[in-house]
């Protein structure tokens, strides 16, 4: 049998040679199946690995590294200011925060900027506009009207964060609701396939990463609450805090509805899906009935003028030519 098989072979391999190398790589096999059978890894002990990569991740994203050397001093700096006059003990403090998380600002320092620039910017501004005016000779016969320009530049600082923070906001969460149908409709997907709330709210964060940052951002951010957290309602709830979106309100109180009474967690978002489309298809709508009453000043103003020399231009020439002639 031997001689048989060594036939078959090349010439120069010995078939004994062959047979040993063959029993040392099915040895080798059977150690490392054995090996990945007895060791049983625990299975919590990743999931905590995960959860804290996870976690360390989105602190990256949502909280950007402190700056060290000029900015770091300049922000020990404004926080000095700002923990003298007790300004982050008010109450004010709070409602400061909800607003610049809704404009996507969660840093510890944001609250403490926009306190230091609420401070400065009323006496830059209304100085810097008075220089100006000084410089330039302006008003300079005028001293009422000169003062009262520089109190005026001065509101005009003193607002100017509010007004930044809630055009910022207003962006940020109209990015928001036209980005929540589509979520909700992979969620539904991921509902139907079976995988629960944590899971379904995860992969939705995943896949729309690229699609709808600032919504995955707020999603990733309500999953790891949900995992940190003693009371998960707690972190849908913070969810709808700090987007400040009716909507997403309406989302929350939905899962929570579901998770409290049992009820199917896809039916429900299908349907929330369903109201937030018609919602954005009534909007549009809306702005395209206004459309008529917003294009009548611009025609009465650039197209009928011309309109009408066209139209009456060679009559009244003609009209102009007979009477001369």
């Amino acid at each position: 049998m031997q001689n048989y098989l060594q036939h078959f072979l090349p010439p120069g391999v010995d078939i004994n040679e062959l047979t040993f190398a063959a029993l040392l790589l099915i040895a080798f096999l059977a150690v490392v199946v054995v090996w990945g059978t007895l060791t049983v890894r625990e299975p919590s002990q990743r999931r905590i690995r995960e959860v804290a990569s996870r976690r360390e991740t989105l602190r990256d994203i949502s909280m950007a590294p402190r700056r060290r050397g000029r900015n770091a001093e300049s922000s020990n700096f404004m926080r000095s200011v700002v923990l003298s006059l007790n300004l982050l003990r008010t109450e004010q403090a709070q409602q400061v925060a909800i607003k610049l998380a809704a404009a996507g600002w969660r840093r510890g320092d944001a609250v403490v900027r926009y306190f230091f620039f609420k401070l400065v910017l009323p006496a830059v501004i209304g100085l810097g506009g008075l220089l100006w005016m000084t410089s330039l000779h302006l008003l300079s016969h005028s001293t009422s009207i000169r003062a009262a320009v520089a109190a005026g530049l001065a509101l005009l600082g003193f607002f100017l964060p509010d007004m930044y923070v809630n055009n910022a906001a207003t962006k940020r969460q109209t990015k928001l609701q036209r980005q929540l149908p589509d979520m909700l409709d992979m969620m539904v997907t991921c509902s139907e396939a079976g995988l629960s709330l944590d899971a379904t709210l995860r992969r939705a964060s995943d896949e729309f990463a690229k699609a709808a940052p600032e919504l995955s951002d707020e999603v990733a951010l309500t999953c790891v609450e949900m995992e940190f957290l003693p009371d998960r309602g707690q972190a849908l709830l913070n969810f709808a805090e700090r987007t400040g979106l009716p909507s997403i309100k309406s989302m929350v109180n939905t899962l929570q509805q579901a998770q409290r009474f049992g009820t199917p967690l896809s039916q429900a978002l299908r349907t929330l899906a369903a109201e937030f489309r018609d919602e954005r298809i009534l909007k549009a709508e809306e702005k395209a009935a206004r459309l008529p009453a917003l294009l009548t000043v611009p025609m009465v103003l650039f197209i009928l003028p011309p309109l009408f020399i066209v139209l009456l231009g060679p009559a009244i020439i003609r009209i102009y030519d007979t009477l001369i002639h």
